[in-house]
């Protein structure tokens, strides 16, 4: 599907032509999920760049800008949350020539709403612009696509954080991992997404379009120490959820101590009154080896106590740091 404007300073026309160019206009060429035969009509009549599109048929996601004689080439990416796991990523082909724009891509990319926004309000300064004015638009509106994206990425982690403290889950845990890959993913695709807006912006530096792709500019370096901060912020939460974890675990160990400790002496008594040196029913004679093993079995206890205390183990005071 095709979506042809012709645009100048006071009029919008649609279903625009090549021929349009030379009357005064400036042309953008939408195309949705392009065929092959409409790629080679639209590299015939437009001059486009053979390797360029060889970009585009082989399936390209890498962000990148190539610049050439008749056009300059730029990819960069639309990206959207598919689910809690999974970042969907959609390329977005431009070719920018004197006067004219196109821009290829797939159905889950909308670029017609905003540009057909823009022409209904009579955008002056987008209308009587050159054509870079819409394509530093159209570039800035992707990229304020990714704050959206990194407010979802945000809110993620809060939430983690407070179930971190209330209920930690292995599951919790393979999210907080998957969503550092994402991330990661993330920095690297916003790191060459400005090197291209950098690129574009000492290229264009002389031109009074400047301005627009100066905020996109500013806005992918705002997304970068986000990003930034995001990693941080993941770490810590990974670590509440270890300490939250550690914590839990000794609570669950000082729960069974206390069981422990409740059937020790019972134990204890059980394991004396059933020793056959022992006559329940007359206990006025004790046999030497019940004594016997009654002095060891105290002497052990009494050196187990010293050892423990020796280590500090039990019995600790500690020390005043005023002193």
């Amino acid at each position: 599907m095709q979506t042809s404007i012709a645009y100048n300073d006071n009029e919008v026309k649609q279903s625009g032509t090549k021929e349009d160019i030379d009357k005064g206009y400036k042309l953008w060429l939408d195309v949705v999920d392009p065929t092959s035969s409409e790629i080679q009509d639209i590299r015939q009549t437009y001059d486009l760049d053979k390797n360029a599109l060889e970009v585009f048929t082989s399936k390209s996601k890498k962000p990148q800008i190539r610049v050439s004689d008749a056009h300059i080439f730029a990819l960069i990416l639309d990206i959207k949350y598919k689910d809690l796991k999974t970042l969907a990523t959609e390329a977005l082909y431009i070719f920018k020539g004197k006067d004219w724009l196109i821009t290829i891509h797939s159905s889950m990319v909308d670029l017609i709403t905003n540009v057909i926004a823009l022409f209904e309000q009579r955008n002056v300064k987008i209308m009587g612009a050159t054509i870079d004015a819409l394509y530093y638009n159209i570039m800035t509106e992707i990229i304020g696509k990714y704050e959206q994206l990194l407010t979802s990425i945000e809110m993620t982690i809060t939430n983690f954080e407070q179930r971190s403290l209330y209920k930690p889950s292995r599951k919790m845990l393979d999210y907080l991992d998957t969503l550092s890959r994402q991330i990661i993913i993330l920095r690297r695709h916003f790191w060459h997404t400005r090197d291209i807006i950098n690129y574009l912006k000492h290229m264009e530096k002389d031109t009074e379009e400047i301005m627009y792709i100066e905020i996109a500019y500013d806005n992918i370096t705002q997304l970068i120490e986000l990003v930034e901060s995001y990693r941080d912020t993941l770490n810590s939460t990974r670590d509440l959820y270890m300490a939250n974890v550690s914590l839990q675990m000794n609570d669950t160990m000082r729960l069974l101590t206390l069981f422990s400790a409740i059937l020790l002496p019972l134990s204890f008594i059980v394991g004396l009154f059933g020793m056959n040196g022992i006559n329940v029913n007359d206990l006025s004679h004790v046999s030497v080896g019940v004594i016997t093993v009654a002095v060891v079995m105290s002497a052990i206890v009494l050196a187990m106590f010293y050892y423990f205390k020796k280590k500090e183990w039990i019995l600790y005071k500690e020390q005043n740091v005023d002193q």
